[in-house]
């Protein structure tokens, strides 16, 4: 296997097991609190409200739309680039308009008297009905996704491999909802779908290292447990390097240039990868030496043959 950036030497990550444990236990607990105490900022996807789509013949000046619409009085509006710069989204939570005509209306008033060359293309209002719907199915979804995961792991492997892998992407999405959380972010329907790409994602990459740790159990006889795990991830540390390090380019291209369509979807992934990198080598390896992972698991021993009795 061709290897960019290879190690020599075995880095013995198991060494710094007990650190990183009480690092991803004092996170978890953090982004426990965060949701507990602060709860995410849900966007108008899941509480309800009016989304308007305008468009202008020129590149629309987005500080200057949300400076208009301020001084309508209207709460927590949300303005962005919708496809081009000349099409605009401009989002409304349900915070007791019911009129959804009379709303659009002060809307298309207040961009108007900003700027005449403004054009109405549509108006939806999403109903607090629906809007719990989506949140009820998104969670659905995210349950459905993780006992997927975990039933894969233990017909690839064995339970401790699944548990430990399961645990490590549990990790993983709790950290991204504690930080959207606590930051106050918003999360809508594109930021769970980059939770749901960052389970994938982070479960392939302790895949990798799994089968790598099997492999060596097998090969590498004379060799600790621990020591084996080290063999394993370092060996896997060029791919991780390559693999990941393109994909974090790619999303930090849509964080900064994506607009603020994709910009809370990237940072989503953005954080998902980091955290995925960090858990599948950090978290759930040192899981597996928790939960006891013997060679025994995986090679059985020779049963000795009677000799015949003359």
């Amino acid at each position: 296997m061709l290897e960019l950036f290879p190690f020599k030497k075995t880095i013995p990550f198991m060494s710094w097991g007990k650190a990183t444990t009480i690092i991803s236990l004092v996170t978890f607990l953090f982004s426990i609190w965060a949701l507990w105490a602060k709860g995410l900022n849900l966007g108008v996807d899941f509480t309800g409200g009016t989304l308007i789509e305008v468009s202008y013949s020129q590149p629309a000046d987005i500080p200057s739309i949300r400076s208009a619409l301020e001084k309508t009085g209207l709460p927590e509006i949300t303005v962005q680039n919708f496809g081009t710069s000349r099409d605009v989204l401009i989002r409304l939570p349900n915070k007791g308009q019911v009129d959804m005509a009379q709303t659009s209306n002060r809307v298309m008033a207040a961009l108007t008297a900003a700027n005449s060359d403004v054009e109405l293309k549509r108006v939806d209002f999403v109903g607090p009905q629906v809007g719990k719907e989506l949140y009820d199915s998104g969670a659905l979804a995210l349950l459905v996704v993780s006992l997927g995961i975990m039933a894969y792991l233990a017909i690839r492997f064995e339970w401790r491999f699944a548990v430990a892998g399961m645990l490590a992407n549990l990790h993983d999405v709790v950290i991204i909802l504690g930080l959207f959380a606590f930051f106050q972010w918003e999360f809508t329907l594109t930021v769970l779908a980059g939770v749901l790409a960052v389970l994938g994602y982070s479960v392939n990459e302790s895949v990798v290292i799994f089968d790598r740790i099997r492999e060596n159990i097998r090969k590498m006889r004379g060799s600790t447990v621990p020591h084996i795990i080290d063999d394993a991830i370092t060996r896997t540390m060029s791919r991780t390097i390559i693999t990941h390090g393109s994909t974090q380019i790619m999303v930090l291209s849509m964080l900064f240039f994506g607009g603020e369509a994709l910009h809370n979807f990237a940072l989503a992934l953005t954080i998902g990868i980091l955290f995925g990198i960090y858990s599948s080598t950090l978290v759930a390896s040192p899981l597996l030496l928790m939960f006891g992972v013997k060679r025994e698991h995986f090679i059985k021993p020779v049963e000795k043959k009677q000799e015949a009795v003359v």
